[in-house]
């Protein structure tokens, strides 16, 4: 297959890894900066133009597309979804991953375990904003955040009071979420490709740190997940309509509940933690959906004759 994988950076681990992955199956693999895409939105062609030439025709796209780059990487995918290419995760799922309050909106829908979450505007609305979500110790969230960035948690009603009113001043979007004591600063981390669950590790916060994130010190361990887990990741993935996604759960004391389902997930820690081959699970799940035949792209009418 001819794979082209988006990317801004070729060196980051995961791209490597991919990269390696695919060639190593006997595919190529061009590596395609999103930014440098433009697109020439047409009715009957199609088609998407990278630094100065008309890109050639994909079996399949792999999108790593940044947080800070969603419309528009979102855009360029949309585009080879027009031209009738495979792609891994597509643009509406990746969209809809990506607005937290959203995803949690959908994922209630499904019936499936979330911490107790609040979203307000009005400041006049805090005190049972905070009394809605049980109350401090508790977590505000910037919705633009990632990686742990703009996550805060308040230690009294007060300074959660405090804390969100300032956040409104600057009229930034957050949510509320209640505190998992019990979780006692570890999460887990599930890596779903297709319908299973291909490897899962624990991700546990760094001393005085409440976010597991690896970004900030958190370590990785091997974890073994229970059935309850496996089928939350799983139903969690499907919901967003993600076919590789990375799920957060927490163990809460009433069972799993789902933090984030990220859409890209990185694969350095789960690989160095498990000595799984997950770029290569990739890629086989890949082969598999790619090869099943979907329905042509546009193309013009034929010319009347005569």
């Amino acid at each position: 297959m001819h794979i082209a994988l988006l990317s801004r950076n070729r060196n980051l681990y995961s791209t490597r890894r991919l990269i390696e992955a695919g060639e190593s199956r006997g595919h190529s693999v061009r590596v395609v900066d999103t930014l440098r895409c433009y697109m020439n939105i047409a009715s009957h062609r199609p088609s998407i133009h990278y630094k100065g030439q008309e890109l050639e025709h994909f079996d399949a796209v792999i999108p790593r597309i940044g947080a800070s780059v969603t419309f528009y990487g979102c855009a360029v995918l949309r585009q080879f979804e027009m031209m009738g290419t495979y792609v891994l995760n597509d643009s509406v799922a990746i969209t809809r991953s990506r607005d937290k309050l959203r995803s949690l909106q959908l994922l209630s829908r499904k019936g499936l375990g979330l911490p107790i979450t609040g979203f307000a505007h009005s400041p006049d609305d805090i005190p049972d904003l905070i009394t809605m979500v049980k109350g401090a110790p508790l977590v505000i969230k910037l919705l633009e955040g990632t990686q742990g960035i703009g996550v805060v948690l308040a230690e009294t009603n007060q300074a959660a009071e405090s804390v969100i009113q300032a956040f409104m001043g600057m009229k930034a979007n957050i949510m509320v979420q209640e505190y998992i004591k019990e979780a006692k600063g570890a999460d887990i981390r599930c890596l779903v490709v297709g319908d299973k669950v291909v490897a899962s590790m624990k991700r546990q916060a760094a001393e005085g740190e409440f976010r597991s994130n690896l970004h900030r010190g958190g370590s990785a361990s091997v974890i073994r997940i229970t059935p309850e887990e496996r089928s939350t990741a799983i139903r969690a993935a499907k919901a967003m309509g993600l076919r590789v996604a990375g799920v957060d759960l927490l163990r809460s004391n009433h069972g799993p509940v789902i933090m984030e389902v990220n859409s890209s997930p990185g694969l350095q820690g789960i690989e160095t933690a498990t000595g799984k081959d997950i770029a290569g699970l990739i890629i086989e799940h890949l082969e598999k959906q790619a090869s099943i035949p979907r329905k042509a792209p546009n193309k013009a009418p034929p010319k009347p004759k005569g």
